[in-house]
């Protein structure tokens, strides 16, 4: 069953961020680490013609050292850092999210930023440890947000990246009208409710529908505000 979250912004709109089910999440983690170990076995055999030559080389045992060392730290930043080098990079998708189309946000839909990403990342390495993502497939399936361990240390939530807006029109009506124009309670209603369902209207009903909200106001207004066409008045009294 697809589940959503709606998130409210400032601008009189609920933005609806439909969440990751737990099958895409895998294909995603499957995809990147198909990615990770491409680039292990490349490393690998780049590491298996390199020693010859390292252990000829003067101090050839020291460096021979510090390349083992170094591949270690190189698979942990593969495995680990991968996840948030992409997340941050990419605003919230790894390759295998951004080719399920899938993105990574903080709760309230906000980009994600890096103390989020190391947070949950961090927590993967945990999950991964106590059986390859068992947990967190529970979790997530039993979750009313689809979320990961890690995504409830961090405070984020997967989505898919295509958003859906839909009216909120208890925002909208709440906003201030502008207090210098003389517009009535009822009247700035009046204009906020047809400014939310004007799209809705072909031209002409839309036209028509303006011409008479705004010659009911104008009588009442502060100042005449001749200059102003219809649709353009409505919009100035509440500020859009």
């Amino acid at each position: 069953m697809e589940r959503s979250v709606d998130v409210r912004t400032g601008e009189a709109v609920a933005i609806r961020y439909e969440l990751a089910g737990l099958g895409s999440r895998f294909l995603a983690v499957i995809v990147d680490f198909v990615a990770q170990i491409l680039i292990v076995v490349v490393l690998g055999i780049a590491f298996a013609f390199a020693s010859p030559l390292l252990a000829r080389a003067p101090l050839g045992k020291n460096l021979e050292a510090w390349a083992i060392a170094a591949g270690f730290l190189a698979l942990f930043l593969i495995f680990f850092g991968w996840f948030i080098i992409f997340e941050i990079w990419w605003s919230g998708r790894t390759p295998g999210k951004r080719m399920l189309g899938l993105r990574v946000v903080r709760d309230g839909g906000f980009p994600i930023d890096a103390g989020a990403s190391i947070i949950r990342n961090l927590v993967r390495i945990v999950e991964v440890a106590l059986g390859f993502y068992t947990l967190s497939a529970i979790s997530a399936l039993i979750s009313r947000e689809n979320k990961r361990l890690g995504d409830f240390a961090a405070g984020t939530i997967v989505v898919r990246d295509r958003t859906e807006t839909v009216a909120d029109l208890d925002a909208y009506l709440s906003q201030p009208l502008r207090a210098d124009t003389g517009l009535s309670e009822p009247d700035r209603l009046l204009v906020e409710r047809f400014l939310a369902r004007r799209a809705t209207l072909d031209g002409s009903a839309r036209e028509r529908l303006a011409a008479r909200i705004a010659a009911q106001v104008r009588p009442t207004l502060r100042a005449t505000y001749d200059h102003l066409a219809d649709e353009t008045l409505l919009e100035f009294l509440v500020g859009r």
